[in-house]
């Protein structure tokens, strides 16, 4: 089943990458989950926002790293320790690096989605879980290494404009499972090349409903939706 993913939320409800649009997507019928933007405040915590400042989302022209998280909470920017609580351990999750992580980003979600099953790469029965029902995703090959190194185990996704072989080739030098691409870019043939790569393909983004079903037809693991797609 191809899975549905809340681009950033249902900002039909709310702004994009609240609280109260995580909550708004989940109880749409049909949603399996959600898509959400992660970059970090001036203390290190990882919060949620696309952009690199608050102008366009918030009216605020400064840096998220720039801020606090009590600052960036009176604006309405939530951490990631909060959506985690808020989804709960069922819904799939899209985790979008939008900047180099930290520590402290690999014990927020561990604390929320480690998986029962210790990592197979070499780690041991003591080593580190893998994670339950999320994958971590980037258009930065320099943040998927970094994960890579510290978590091999987590699944990871390289985000793309194409699907081309290149993209492949990257994406498997990266060690990633899948890749994420407009959906534009994706059809028959560029779903089985990579699959013949060992890659899954990812959606981005769907607004109509007739182009979801068309991914669906098509294999893709998740698309990511908004607007009249996000409805079942």
């Amino acid at each position: 089943m191809t899975l549905r993913l809340a681009h950033r939320g249902d900002w039909r409800v709310a702004p994009e990458n609240t609280l109260e649009a995580m909550r708004a997507a989940l109880v749409v019928p049909g949603c399996d989950g959600l898509e959400f933007d992660v970059r970090f405040a001036r203390d290190g915590a990882p919060v949620l926002l696309h952009d690199a400042t608050l102008e366009r989302v918030q009216g605020v022209g400064e840096p998220v790293a720039a801020l606090d998280v009590p600052a960036l909470a009176r604006l309405g920017v939530p951490t990631l320790a909060e959506v985690l609580a808020v989804a709960g351990r069922e819904p799939f999750l899209d985790i979008e690096l939008k900047a180099l992580p930290n520590e402290e980003f690999i014990r927020v979600v561990e604390a929320e989605r480690a998986s029962e099953r210790a990592g197979a790469s070499g780690s041991g029965a003591n080593g580190p879980p893998r994670l339950h029902r999320a994958a971590l995703s980037s258009f930065d090959p320099e943040i998927l290494a970094w994960v890579a190194t510290r978590r091999p185990d987590w699944e990871h996704w390289l985000n793309a404009r194409d699907l081309e072989q290149g993209t492949d080739d990257r994406a498997v030098e990266l060690g990633c499972e899948a890749v994420a691409v407009l959906w534009r870019m994706i059809d028959e043939r560029s779903v089985a090349r990579a699959g013949a790569a060992g890659l899954d393909v990812i959606a981005w983004t769907v607004r109509r409903r007739p182009t979801f079903e068309r991914m669906a037809r098509l294999g893709v693991k998740a698309v990511c939706v908004e607007a009249a797609a996000l409805d079942g």
